[in-house]
């Protein structure tokens, strides 16, 4: 079988999709300057919710409980996570390669969950990922926010068990997803703010023109655009057909990182961010070989 190849035009929706959400680390850097993350959070799938509400529509019979565990794993916990990494962090790099790490976790937890069978290079593959979170960690820049390590690689781990159970998930579209995740999140997102944050109302009443635009360009650019196009792809494409040229977001995350917000990195964050992206990219290729010789 020859490899799956994708047309010209959807090529560059990939490449519109790993701008868009590399994109996304920028505007959430930029977002935890004044907001706190659960308040972002509530902002975000505010308007996700307004602008979707026309989208929502009933989930099919059977549904409802991965619907909700999925919801929550990605909506709740995976996002909040990470801008909560950003808001301690000093750079923007660092987390945007530590978070892609979530594809060499579904790897292992499909195999524990799932039962899925994979080969020793993917394992190694896996492998290698882990050792450039490794030496990731011990670069000057992150020895000194350990914190924001383990917070980003928890968002990684809940964004892996999200997008295992996410496969489940039968007759519900892409739009009425996400408007659904916007309306199971934001009750808890609400109370855990009340509980853990303070003056909120002062903080969005004194928020300045580049915070909204943060929280818009979260909620508009890297929710519905990017997501968006993702969704229209996999509709037409295998996944593993996909996936490798998205590695492109953690590349564009840390030049973005470095031109826009100032971000140092130093030789052991450059060489675990190759690692990990070298990983990825052969485990979505192995991903895109078996099932271009399952068909």
């Amino acid at each position: 079988m020859s490899p799956y190849i994708l047309p010209l035009r959807d090529l560059a929706l990939t490449f519109v999709i790993g701008v868009v959400w590399a994109g996304n680390f920028i505007a959430g850097a930029a977002g935890m300057q004044h907001f706190s993350p659960f308040l972002f959070m509530i902002l975000r799938f505010g308007i996700v919710l307004l602008l979707l509400f026309p989208f929502v529509r009933r989930p099919p019979a059977g549904q409802w409980p991965r619907l909700i565990m999925v919801c929550l794993l990605m909506g709740g916990l995976h996002f909040t996570l990470m801008f909560w990494a950003l808001a301690r962090s000093g750079d923007v790099s660092s987390v945007a390669v530590i978070q892609q790490t979530y594809i060499p976790m579904a790897v292992l937890l499909a195999m524990l969950l799932m039962k899925e069978r994979v080969g020793w290079k993917t394992l190694t593959a896996v492998f290698v990922a882990f050792l450039g979170v490794m030496v990731v960690g011990f670069d000057p820049l992150v020895l000194t926010q350990m914190d924001v390590l383990f917070i980003a690689l928890a968002s990684a781990l809940f964004q892996a068990l999200g997008s295992i159970y996410q496969r489940g998930i039968r007759g519900v579209g892409v739009l009425n997803y996400q408007a659904w995740t916007a309306i199971i999140t934001l009750p808890i997102l609400l109370i855990t703010s009340l509980l853990t944050e303070q003056n909120q109302l002062e903080i969005i009443k004194s928020a300045q023109a580049v915070h909204w635009a943060s929280v818009l360009y979260s909620a508009v650019m890297a929710s519905l655009v990017g997501h968006g196009l993702f969704f229209y792809l996999v509709q037409r494409h295998p996944v593993s057909s996909i996936m490798p040229y998205l590695q492109i977001t953690p590349v564009l995350a840390v030049l973005f990182g470095v031109l826009v917000w100032g971000d140092q990195p130093g030789p052991r964050l450059l060489i675990g961010s190759m690692l990990v992206v070298l990983s990825i990219v052969f485990i979505t290729l192995r991903a895109r070989e078996r099932s271009a010789n399952l068909r």
